[in-house]
């Protein structure tokens, strides 16, 4: 049985560029989930026939 290095070569936090920090950076927010786009527009929907029922 092999065992593992807990971290591969070459990854330690302190080994990054600022280029490197940065990118991660933006990637620890999510992106705009799917639903909330599709209810967005579910939404807008249902606003445009109760306006369009109102005139």
């Amino acid at each position: 049985m092999r065992i593992m290095p807990a971290d591969p070569p070459d990854t330690d936090p302190g080994d990054e560029t600022p280029r490197e920090r940065g990118l991660r950076e933006r990637s620890d927010t999510p992106a705009v989930s799917p639903w909330v786009i599709l209810g967005g527009i579910l939404m807008l929907g249902g606003l445009v026939y109760v306006v369009s029922a109102l005139l």
